[in-house]
Parts: structure tokens; C-alpha cells; sequence
């Protein structure tokens, strides 16, 4: 009997299946991995808003850890929403604890639109014991301000900035573009890899309200592809194409800020 290849989201659960572990889920269904999910909090919410989040108790949290590596060979995993500093110091424990693979660190701690997810406690536990153990980490254009300290007004300083990052631990950074100016054409994503060379990806901007749990499933088709042991450069390559075919074919649910399109990118990108 074939091993599959298993992959693991440390994260949150949106209940209208638009972003943290639902959207990780869908990226690694559609990539052809087996994905498993450690739920870190369950949030109520809609493509309006969130209206009311709950944080699993660390005992739960330890538990499921202990299950999951007592029976399975996990290949790589990726961290999503964490909401405090115990949750992060119990996940921190356990990568430490537990071989898991790749290790694939989507902050979660500003959204794209600059508004704060973590307080300043567990900020500075994921700064300095959670990052250290990256393979990549895949900050938005907020998220590399606030874990640089400092405004990224040009290319250099967003290239200062990720090599900064790479002084703190992270083997691999991946700064995402913005895709908050709707006169922009165009997003890159600027790759500082282990070896110190930079690397670009590039695609057209597209302007829509429906790119609910695109930082979600960017990182977790990284950490599929990582699983699947590509490289670096090929992860982030395929996840750049797999998350712009998603956005760039819209899908109707919700009345809002609407989910992507898991099913197009499939399709685009098999």
C-alpha cells in the first residue's frame, strides 16, 4: 500500500470556509497531499465579518500533538493563526518536540488590510522562539513592517527588511506584494533564499473584494510542495501560480469579501 504524503495545519477554523485551516485544507486536497488539521481556535464568522472566536485550551492543543505523532509520519506542516502567546509557546514546544518535516510559518499577526491580530506578549514569543525554526516564512506587506520595526517604502528596503528576517532564523523569507493600491498592475512576491540570492514572482494585480484566504493558501501549497520534496523555488513558484489562478476566476459565495477559487487553481494548475 502506497504512503501518502501528509501535511499539517497548525491553525484557526473560519466557519464559512474562506481562509485559516478550511482554506490550507482545500490547497492540500488540490495539490494531492493528505491534509490534516490542528484546530487552534474556531472563529464564527461570515464574508461580512467576524463576529465571535474561541482559543482551544492547551491541553486540547498538547493532545492533539501527542495523537497525531504517535500515529503518523507528517511531512511538513504550516502554522496559521495561533491567537496568544501560550498557544504559540505550546506549538513552539512541539516543533522542537516532534520531526514534522518542513516548516512552513504564515504569521497571522496583521491582516492585508493593516489591522493587528496579535498582541505585543505574543508577537515577541513568535519573534523570537516560533521564527527561529522556519523553513519560510510568508509575511504580508504589514506583517514584514511590524516584524522589521520599520516602513517599506522601496524594493531595497523590502530586500533589507527580508534579510533582516533572515538574521532572526528563518532559513527562507517570502515577502508578499501588496495588493492594496487599486492603480497597481501588477504583484511580486520577492523570494530571499537560504543561499542569500534573491529571486522574483510576478503576476498581474486584479482587483476584487474575493481574496479571503489567499495568504492561507499560498503558504499551505508551499508546504505541500515541500512535503513532496521540491525545492524552495518550485513550492513558491507553484503556490504563486495556484493562488493567482484562484483569485483570477472568482467564485460566488457570500455577499462580501468572498472566498477564492481552490477549484479553478486546481484545474489551472494539475
Amino acid at each position: 500500500m502506497k504512503k501518502e504524503i501528509i501535511t499539517l495545519t497548525i491553525a484557526g477554523n473560519d466557519s464559512d470556509g474562506s481562509a485559516g485551516m478550511t482554506a490550507d485544507l482545500h490547497s492540500f486536497y488540490a495539490r494531492q497531499v493528505y491534509g490534516m488539521g490542528l484546530l487552534t481556535a474556531a472563529v464564527a464568522g461570515n464574508t461580512t465579518g467576524i463576529y465571535a472566536q474561541e482559543v482551544m485550551p492547551i491541553s486540547f492543543i498538547q493532545k492533539q500533538f501527542d495523537v497525531l505523532n504517535d500515529d503518523f509520519k507528517i511531512d511538513a506542516v504550516k502554522t496559521g493563526m495561533l491567537a496568544n502567546k501560550e498557544v504559540i509557546a505550546c506549538v513552539t514546544a512541539n516543533l522542537r518536540k516532534y520531526d514534522m518535516g518542513k516548516i512552513v510559518l504564515d504569521p497571522v499577526i496583521m491582516t492585508k488590510h493593516g489591522d493587528t491580530l496579535l498582541d505585543d506578549d505574543a508577537y515577541q514569543a513568535f519573534l523570537d522562539d516560533l521564527m527561529p525554526l522556519a523553513d519560510i516564512i510568508t509575511p504580508n506587506f504589514y506583517e514584514q513592517q511590524k516584524l522589521i520595526g520599520s516602513k517599506l517604502a522601496s524594493k531595497d528596503e523590502i530586500k533589507r527588511g527580508a534579510q533582516k528576517l533572515q538574521e532572526l532564523g528563518a532559513k527562507n523569507v517570502l515577502m508578499k506584494g501588496r495588493h492594496d493600491d487599486q492603480t497597481q498592475t501588477e504583484v511580486t512576491d520577492l523570494l530571499l533564499a537560504e543561499d542569500g540570492k534573491f529571486y522574483e514572482f510576478t503576476k498581474p494585480y486584479i482587483n476584487t473584494e474575493r481574496i479571503n484566504g489567499t495568504g492561507d493558501t499560498l503558504s499551505a501549497v508551499i508546504a505541500a510542495e515541500l512535503a513532496k520534496g521540491k525545492s524552495i523555488m518550485e513550492s513558491v513558484a507553484t503556490a504563486k501560480d495556484f493562488t493567482y489562478e484562484a483569485i483570477a476566476h472568482p467564485i460566488g459565495v457570500g455577499t462580501k469579501y468572498g472566498p477564492i477559487n481552490h477549484f479553478a487553481a486546481q484545474k489551472d494548475t494539475e
